[in-house]
Order: structure tokens, then sequence, then C-alpha cells
């Protein structure tokens, strides 16, 4: 089923923020049947045994029927093989998915209420806590040196463009408080430019994507799979990839009220959701042919996605903290946040951690 939801605005944007002003208020819903309906979704070749470990659902970690997950236009692993499904049914907990253009739109809804937990870039959650939403970080992303090899800077491959630093003065495209917004700092930074030496144009890389594949926008910083369906039509030309640009990587969110009274229940799905990408790490080629039907692209464009991407979890930490907040202080010194902002505000307590972080990531 699918359907659309109009999101209000007013609560979320309780700051005038650069990039927040044009988001898509937007999302549509897939997978918005029951538990049962999910667990139908196709699973995984020799995927973790789902129902290891039970849990008795009459505990004060575990304090809803429904848990309702976000997740990116680009695809999701965990709802593709419903390991969701088949672990909280049991529990009698219903999992509901619903799809977003981007990062920034997947802030937005939670921060009205619409989703409990979500996958995200390091870059929306600090625009979405600079505006008021009560979110907080509940697993990171492992990262590896190939990390960002999926999220370029490009060109039609007839532009006359061939570094970042003739990109000066043209007409940039991305979307606003995504990770792209980070990526194109640190990218300008890195061959002496700034931000006002750029035209910036906010756009969902799913509205973009024919627009550059016709030639019709010069300079594109987008990501996989939009990225690899350009290369399939020979439609792209990439002046850097986001390697090397010293992001902590991405993040599980979730709404502050929810995690509080729900720490079984987190504890569960962060295990389920490492789990199966520590199985996609090992068997790219089988999860690739699991996405391909969902995202409507071919194998070869899907398997190309898949073996750029940076499967795993790793834990809250207080080091991976301290380099989301150079990420927001990159935003404050360069004027794109109105104040500086404290990541630790969007924190758990170290017990809280302790009770959702699996024993099996808690280390990495």
């Amino acid at each position: 089923m699918i359907s659309k939801i109009k999101i209000p605005r007013r609560h979320f944007v309780k700051v005038v923020l650069p990039g927040l002003a044009s988001l898509s208020t937007t999302l549509i819903l897939g997978s918005c049947g029951t538990s049962n309906q999910n667990a139908t979704t196709s699973t995984a070749p020799n995927s973790p045994d789902n129902n290891t470990n039970p849990v008795n659902a009459n505990t004060t970690g575990i304090q809803t029927k429904v848990i309702h997950m976000g997740y990116q236009q680009a695809g999701d692993l965990v709802r593709v093989t419903g390991v969701l499904e088949k672990r909280l049914e049991p529990l009698g907990i219903k999992v509901e998915w619903a799809q977003f253009a981007q990062g920034p739109q997947l802030m937005e809804a939670m921060n009205v209420g619409k989703i409990d937990i979500g996958s995200v870039g390091e870059t929306p959650p600090i625009f979405a806590q600079a505006a008021g939403a009560q979110i907080v970080y509940l697993v990171g992303q492992k990262t590896t040196p190939e990390t960002g090899r999926g999220s370029v800077i490009a060109v039609p491959p007839e532009s006359p463009i061939k570094t970042v630093a003739d990109i000066k003065g043209q007409k940039v495209v991305f979307q606003k408080a995504s990770a792209s917004h980070y990526f194109i700092l640190r990218a300008l930074e890195d061959v002496g430019l700034q931000y006002s030496d750029i035209q910036v144009l906010s756009m969902p890389n799913v509205e973009a994507r024919g627009a550059f594949i016709e030639g019709n926008i010069p300079v594109w910083v987008t990501g996989d799979p939009h990225l690899a369906l350009a290369e399939k039509l020979g439609r792209v030309r990439i002046l850097r990839d986001a390697r090397g640009i010293d992001s902590p990587g991405g993040y599980y969110i979730g709404r502050r009220q929810f995690a509080q009274e729900n720490s079984e229940l987190l504890r569960i799905v962060i295990e389920e959701i490492d789990k199966i990408e520590q199985w996609a790490e090992a068997n790219p080629q089988e999860t690739a042919k699991l996405i391909a039907p969902e995202q409507k692209l071919e194998l070869d464009v899907m398997q190309k996605v898949i073996d750029r991407r940076t499967f795993g979890r790793r834990a809250i930490s207080s080091e991976l903290i301290q380099q989301q907040q150079k990420v927001a202080d990159y935003f404050y010194r360069n004027g794109l946040l109105p104040k500086p902002l404290n990541i630790q505000e969007a924190m758990l307590t170290t017990e809280q951690y302790a009770a959702i972080t699996p024993a099996t990531i808690s280390q990495k």
C-alpha cells in the first residue's frame, strides 16, 4: 500500500536554517501492513536465525505494540529481508515502514512523531537537533578507508568542468542538510574554495536525477543508487568521491521518548540490523539479488551499489560523538548553523546505551 501524508512544518523549523526551508514535506509510506504481511518479504538465504535469543515481551523495556521505521529512497536491506518482522512477531509487535526522499525529510517526520527509528547520514541529525527535534543517536555505522565511494561530485560527460576547483561560480545541486551538504563543504575546502563560491540549488536526488541525465544540471552532488544508474547510462563523469572527508558515518536515530521507553525493543532491533548487515557484507551477490527488484534496477547496477556500500554497525562511544561534534562545529564555522550545537544533548545516558547495545557490537 502506498499513501501520502502531509507533515506540518511549524513544529520542526523552530529556527531558520539554510537548507531546511526547501525541504519537501511529503513522505511515501511503503509496506504499511502488519508484521505478517511484511514477513512474506524475501528472506536472506543463510541469514542469521531470527528466532534466537527470545525475549519476554512483559518487560519495562517494551512499551509499544507498533514500531514505525523510516528508510530512504535508496532502499533498506532490513525492510527487504523482513528480519525485524520475524523477530518481533512472537512478541506481538508490528513493524510499519515509511519511505523518504532523503535523510532531512526522514528527520522532519521523526520530529512530528511519524516514525520512531530511521537511518541517515551524519548531517541530517545535526540540522534536526538545531531545529529543536527531540532525537537521540542509537547506533553508528562501521566505516573503512573505502567508505564514501558511493557518494560523488559529478558532471555530465560532455561538461568542460574537469576538477572540483572548476566548479567555482557554477550551479551545484544537492539536498541541503543531507550528507552531501557536508561532503561539498569539505571538497570545496580541499581545493581552496568557499561555500559562497558556488550557486547552491537544494533538490532531492530522486528529483534531480532525470535533469542531470538529460544534461540540465551542471554539477551534482549525489550518491547510489542514482550514481550507479547514471553510470549505467553513460551519463556521468565523476570529479571526486567522498573518501577521506573525515565523516564519522551514518547512524540509526530515534525519537527520544520512544528510545527511553523501549530499551529492550531497541536492543533487539539493533541486534537484527547488525546481524543482517554482517550477512550482507559476507554475501554481496545475494544481497544485490534481494534488493534489485525493490529498487527496480538491473542486477549489475544494484551489484555496483552493494559493492560500494559499507555494512555493519558500531556502538555509540565518546570517540564517535567527538567525531560527530566536529561535523556540527564545521557547519557552524561555515555559517550554516545559527549557534553552536552540543551533540551531547542528543545522547542517551551510559546506562541506557548499555541497555540498547547488543554485546556483539559494543566494542566496535
